[in-house]
């Protein structure tokens, strides 16, 4: 199965580091991302896993959750954990999943949907394609998918931004321009008419092209 934004992201029961859970019942009314390993103990993973619990502050200030899933056990993340909290100064303060079964990682498209078999025996190399990042709304739909190789460390910062034009774009009717960060000018949604716009923006706006429409960033 490929998984496409706007897709609902598929529900599932695991186990993780802070017990069983119900992905869709986890998320409430939060946002969420979900990042995946092909195997613990690997070296790539492990800054990433580190960066990311540093991270956390930032993605709550989001209200969103933050959820690893890794193909080994739950017991493997535990003693991984230690590696990472030693050698980047942060263990994870967020559930990883156990995708033991590889039943996760076949439903969200990122292993063959016919493989057999489980994670015994697997390598790094066999699981190389379970390497996603995936944002997933309180609607439960996916709102961005990025895959990554084994051998590029994920830039978690470029997550948190498009996180901010994700949940800015949701709330009013606007589009973000390359490289925008938070403060930076947005562009009026082509979905809205000039019509409208003078409506929700009374000062007007530039418009260097009819349908480039460039407005401060709504608050």
């Amino acid at each position: 199965m490929s998984l496409r934004i706007g897709d609902t992201a598929p529900d599932f029961q695991a186990e993780t580091t802070e017990g069983p859970i119900r992905f869709h019942d986890w998320i409430g009314s939060s946002w969420a991302v979900m990042f995946s390993h092909p195997k613990d103990f690997t070296p790539v993973c492990t800054t990433e896993l580190g960066y990311m619990a540093k991270l956390k502050p930032e993605f709550d200030k989001r209200q969103t959750k933050i959820i690893g899933l890794s193909v080994d056990p739950v017991d493997n993340h535990k003693r991984w954990a230690n590696d990472i909290k030693e050698t980047q100064g942060h263990a994870p303060n967020y559930p990883m999943i156990g995708d033991t079964d590889l039943k996760i990682s076949k439903a969200w498209g990122m292993l063959p949907a016919d493989l057999e078999g489980t994670c015994e025996g697997r390598t790094p190399a066999d699981n190389q394609t379970v390497r996603n990042v995936f944002v997933v709304g309180p609607d439960k739909k996916i709102k961005l998918i990025i895959a990554y190789p084994m051998t590029t460390g994920r830039n978690f910062d470029e997550v948190l931004r498009v996180l901010d034009s994700l949940q800015l774009t949701a709330k009013h009717k606007v589009a973000t321009p390359v490289n925008w960060k938070q403060g930076d000018d947005v562009i009026i949604a082509g979905s809205v008419s000039d019509e409208d716009a003078k409506k929700i923006y009374p000062q007007g706006w530039k418009a260097p092209r009819p349908y480039l429409r460039v407005v401060p960033q709504p608050r």
